[in-house]
């Protein structure tokens, strides 16, 4: 009987790794599998960390003596652009993203992230990102304005070359990656955890990861609409930051701050997620105060959109701002105490044992701490006019950043290797590498804080003899080489170890959290079956589920008309609600990614024709992506044993896609929303800002095409509450009808533009008009393509009284569209009217 069920047990996986699996040799490039893509992320990170770290000594040699000339000016400005760039955006981000992809489905109990191919377009867009940028490097003609790319430094006028254009573009590329990966682990989180995982109960590691990718969402664009900005004033010759135009140069730092300080918090969330997640482990013991840390993560998140000022204080800012932003920034040190102090309070009531990951975080502890004190002092206004832009800054930078990121990262890559690999770190080699990290960290960056107090400003190539920092530099320099032997040994250690590490057994840390349920190395589909979890320690508390997930005493875990299935859950108690069907393997992410990669390249060799047929190409291929879903053969076709309780998720009126949809609007209006903070800033600040003395634009046309935009929203608004109610009656013809009037309203905006009589490249108040119309378009223009794909999927029988859900999902896209373009209406057109010139 035994032998029987075995043998059934092996069948069973067979089938779920058939349906699950990779495909072989290049086919593995359409992989769409978390896992998978988590792992690229990765190790694509690694390599760029790899990248920056070699800049990084070329910065310390250089710096090593004074008067040197291994590098000159010029090299050493893009060497120091690069290294920023590359370990603020195409390493610290991405791999936390790509941790996050890896453990969040298997942390609550599901089997994919809910939108794999978004996950895979993801990661090809930081890969061209990546690639794009850094190959200005190899091209010698890499950006030298700082990672920061302040205005007008980074401009026509002071930076002629592509070099900028590299940049801009690439960043943006990168951006939209975060963005994607963003939406993907904030639906993922909400609802597609184990049956029973209410919120109250779901690993404190999601709770950052939640927080991190809503801060994503709602952090990145600024940076992403600063980037276009700059871009168009670089390209076609826009003003939005040249202060003769009306623009204002501080409008970047403006933009680019609102996303650079919520990003630090973005990066330190997940590596203290990390922190929160291995404590109780090797603590023996259940994290203490866990509703106050999840208070503290969401204050974090919060009151760190409020701080992006405190990185201007030295530019002119109002002393009443001044000192609102630095009470915000003393602030948030509060939220990060809590958590402190309840990782102390955990290691003081368990009995702590010291593996080599715990070595990691008490390095993380003591560094984080030393760089959240150097945080307070820089808060206090007086303080930081003596030592803005001095090395100061940047041993604090780097105390913060690499204490609150790297130290938990590699304690999480440690703790995390069995799981992969089924063998267990090396412990005495991997001791070696953190003492080497940890001592040359300290000597490079501790001795820098003098360095800076003695006046030495940070972004210089050379430096005097006999100002009192060349023995300072000199030991620097030698902490720097130091740690970079230490990134060696570890990097050693783990490649060895996936060979010559002994086995390891079922959770060998006795960890708490549900990934260690599954198989080491870990499989393509996590779990056999998907268990029911109503603990925050599952395995503390049920042990035996990894015999029961094994032997399919769960949920789905009979593989139903090969299809990919996971379920779908409440957002707030965790109770499956329906069953959600996923994309399996595809190359439509690579070839869109491609394309999109086809763009940015064709923009920086000005290539605009080029560049407008890829977008189109790129257009089509999403298209064609979101075609396969739902009722489509490839998909979810209609079935006689379709599962009706609970059901499938696209024969719902609420299913992840929904939420898909609504977060992804939030990212939207957030760069709307910094669209108008420019509009305002420039003209309430902007120095030489003039507003014409009649609209360049005729408003009766344009209030005309927006009641036409009204008019197909009522009439789409109508065909979906009659779809709600299960009355598909006359639905195509109601689709094509909101589509021709939806045509006609952005024809008639389309006119508006064209015969306006706007001046973008003379006038900062007319380039800002001209991107909120070309903004409008874009979405009126996807709301009627969108329209009329749904329109042809109910005559291909994919839309339907049973099959509702895909015109639900567009719904929020048309109320967000009128939302967007009565709001541009009453700021851009009326307020100005009303209000006048300043």
């Amino acid at each position: 009987m035994t032998n029987l069920s075995e043998e059934a047990n092996c069948k069973r996986e067979a089938q779920l790794e058939h349906v699950w699996g990779n495909l072989p040799g290049w086919g593995a490039l359409a992989a769409v599998n978390h896992t998978s893509i988590g792992f690229r992320f990765m190790a694509t990170g690694m390599i760029f960390f790899l990248i920056g770290g070699v800049l990084a000594m070329l910065i310390r040699t250089q710096l090593a003596m004074p008067e040197q000339e291994i590098i000159e000016a010029s090299l050493y400005n893009q060497i120091f652009t690069m290294h920023g760039t590359v370990m603020m955006f195409l390493f610290a981000i991405p791999v936390l993203e790509g941790v996050a992809m890896y453990l969040v489905p298997k942390m609550i109990g599901t089997r994919d992230l809910v939108f794999p191919r978004l996950s895979a377009l993801g990661y090809y867009c930081y890969l061209f990102g990546g690639v794009i940028i850094l190959s200005s490097l190899v091209l010698e003609v890499a950006p030298d304005a700082g990672w920061f790319m302040y205005t007008p430094l980074s401009s026509n006028t002071y930076s002629p070359g592509p070099g900028s254009d590299f940049w801009l573009l690439g960043i943006t590329f990168v951006e939209i990656s975060a963005i994607s990966a963003g939406v993907e682990l904030v639906v993922s989180i909400l609802r597609t955890r184990a049956n029973g995982m209410a919120l109250n109960k779901m690993p404190i590691f999601c709770w950052y990861i939640l927080a991190m990718a809503l801060m994503i969402v709602f952090g990145f664009p600024p940076l992403i609409l600063g980037s276009v900005l700059l871009e168009l004033e670089r390209a076609v010759g826009f003003v939005f930051f040249e202060t003769s135009g009306g623009g204002d140069p501080l409008l970047w730092q403006h933009l680019f701050w609102m996303f650079g300080h919520p990003e630090v918090y973005i990066i330190f969330l997940p590596a203290a997620g990390i922190v929160s997640t291995l404590i109780p482990v090797f603590a023996r013991h259940p994290l203490v105060g866990y509703r106050w840390v999840v208070l503290g993560i969401i204050t974090m998140g919060f009151v760190s959109f409020g701080l992006w000022v405190h990185h201007m204080f030295t530019v002119g800012i109002p002393q009443l701002a001044q000192a609102f932003f630095s009470i915000a920034s003393m602030l948030v040190a509060v939220p990060t105490g809590i958590q402190i102090f309840a990782w102390l309070a955990t290691l003081w009531q368990g009995k702590v044992v010291f593996h080599l990951p715990m070595l990691w975080i008490v390095g993380f502890l003591v560094v984080f701490v030393c760089g959240g004190l150097t945080g307070v002092m820089l808060a206090l206004v007086p303080f930081n006019w003596q030592v803005h832009d001095t090395h100061f800054v940047v041993a604090h930078l780097h105390y913060v950043l690499v204490g609150g990121m790297l130290f938990p990262l590699i304690a999480g890559f440690y703790y995390w290797l069995p799981h992969v690999s089924g063998r267990m770190p090396s412990d005495k080699m991997g001791r070696w590498g953190f003492w080497l990290f940890f001592g040359g960290f300290n000597t490079t960056f501790l001795l820098m804080h003098l360095t800076g107090l003695l006046g030495m400003p940070r972004r210089v190539y050379t430096y005097e003899a006999g100002l009192g920092w060349d023995w300072l530099n000199l030991i620097s320099s030698i902490g720097g080489f130091i740690m970079a032997i230490g990134v060696a040994v570890i990097i050693v250690d783990i490649v060895l170890h996936f060979r010559f590490g002994r086995r390891a057994e079922q959770n060998p840390w006795g960890a708490d959290t549900l990934e260690w349920a599954i198989p080491m190395p870990v499989n393509a589909y996590n779990f056999s079956s998907m268990p029911d979890i109503t603990t925050r320690h599952p395995m503390w508390e049920n042990p035996e589920l990894v015999e029961s997930i094994a032997a399919g005493e769960h949920g789905l875990a009979e593989v139903q008309s090969l299809r990919r299935d996971i379920y779908g859950s409440d957002a707030v108690t965790g109770k499956v609600r329906e069953v959600v069907h996923l994309p399996t393997n595809s190359w439509l992410p690579l070839m869109t990614a491609t394309v999109l990669a086809v763009v940015c390249v064709s923009l920086l060799i000005k290539a605009y024709l080029i560049a407008l047929a890829a977008a189109a190409v790129a257009l089509v291929l999403v298209l064609r992506w979101s075609w396969e879903n739902g009722a489509h053969p490839r998909a979810a076709p209609v079935d006689a044993n379709d599962p009706v309780d609970p059901p499938l998720h696209s024969r719902t009126c609420d299913g992840p896609g929904l939420w898909g949809m609504v977060v992804s609007l939030m990212a939207n209006g957030t760069l709307y929303v910094s669209l108008l903070f420019g509009w305002f800033y420039l003209w309430t600040a902007a120095p030489q800002w003039s507003t014409p003395e009649t609209s360049p634009l005729a408003l009766i046309p344009l209030a005309a095409s927006g009641i036409l935009l009204t008019l197909a929203v009522m009439i789409y608004h109508g065909a979906v509450s009659r779809l709600r109610k299960r009355n598909a009656g006359s639905l195509g013809l109601r689709l094509w009808l909101a589509s021709a009037i939806g045509f006609t309203h952005w024809c008639l905006l389309a006119w508006v533009l064209q015969t306006s009589s706007l001046q973008p490249t003379e006038l900062a108040h007319d380039a800002v008009l001209t991107v909120a119309l070309y903004y409008l378009l874009l979405h009126s223009g996807l709301a009627m393509i969108f329209t009329v794909l749904q329109a042809l999927r109910v005559q291909r029988g994919y839309v339907g009284s049973s099959l509702p859900y895909e015109p639900i999902v567009i719904q929020p896209f048309w109320v967000y569209t009128l939302g967007v373009f009565w709001l541009s209406f009453a700021m851009f057109s009326l307020l100005p009217m009303v209000w006048g010139a300043p």
